[in-house]
């Protein structure tokens, strides 16, 4: 069957297998030859396309990123503008609106950080670093506005995000979405009014927000999954 497809459908039918096998079983945990095997051509053409596990890997992480297109729909919300509270609301709800690949390329990340691999370095650097960097200069200009607290602004950048970030990993990778399922619009919500609760300057009239939801009603608790 491997023989009728095209070299490009070939290529992504080894990525397809191997994105399935990294993200249960870990960089370490999968083999080239396991991936051969599953895609229904053997070794010497896998290596073909990609020379190396490594290479296989990275081309994955790579795709996935780009097929995301975070980097560009962060900067419409930026070029958007509004009040800091529909600014950060939307970029919370940027991160957490997940789909399937996002969820598979969150355990392939979390794999490659506990396996201590250089590609989570390279991908930190390549990927990660930009969201903060690109955050971190609109806080920057809102703090030289009067309207934020005076802080280091990557910090506060790496704050907020931690706050998104850690709330998907809670929910997709410990289970927590088993037991409460919330809504990402109301979680944007809520972490955006935490998060701009500490950072605006009380004493500028530009950096007050209402304090009420995006339909003008307060943030809901999350919900429990009935069984």
């Amino acid at each position: 069957m491997s023989s009728r497809l095209t070299a490009s459908d070939r290529r992504q039918q080894i990525l397809d297998v191997a994105s399935g096998l990294f993200s249960r079983n870990g960089y370490q945990g999968t083999t080239t030859r396991q991936i051969a095997e599953e895609a229904g051509v053997n070794e010497a053409l896998l290596f073909r396309h990609f020379p190396t596990k490594e290479k296989l890997y990275w081309t994955l992480i790579e795709e996935l990123c780009s097929a995301r297109g975070r980097q560009q729909r962060m900067n419409r919300i930026f070029e958007q503008g509004g009040s800091d509270y529909e600014v950060f609301s939307a970029l919370a709800l940027e991160f957490l609106n997940r789909s399937p690949r996002d969820r598979q390329l969150t355990r392939l990340l979390w794999f490659t950080a506990l396996e201590n691999h250089e590609l989570s370095a390279e991908f930190f650097n390549t990927f990660v670093a930009e969201s903060y960097k690109q955050l971190a200069a609109h806080i920057a200009g809102r703090i030289r506005e009067g309207a934020f607290r005076k802080c280091d602004p990557l910090l506060a950048a790496r704050g907020f995000l931690g706050m998104v970030v850690y709330h998907f990993l809670v929910q997709e990778l410990f289970g927590g979405e088993r037991y409460t399922r919330f809504e990402p619009e109301e979680v944007a919500t809520t972490l955006s009014h935490i998060w701009l609760a500490g950072m605006q300057n009380p004493n500028s009239a530009n950096g007050h927000h209402n304090g009420a939801g995006s339909n003008g009603h307060k943030p809901r608790a999350g919900k429990l999954k009935q069984k």
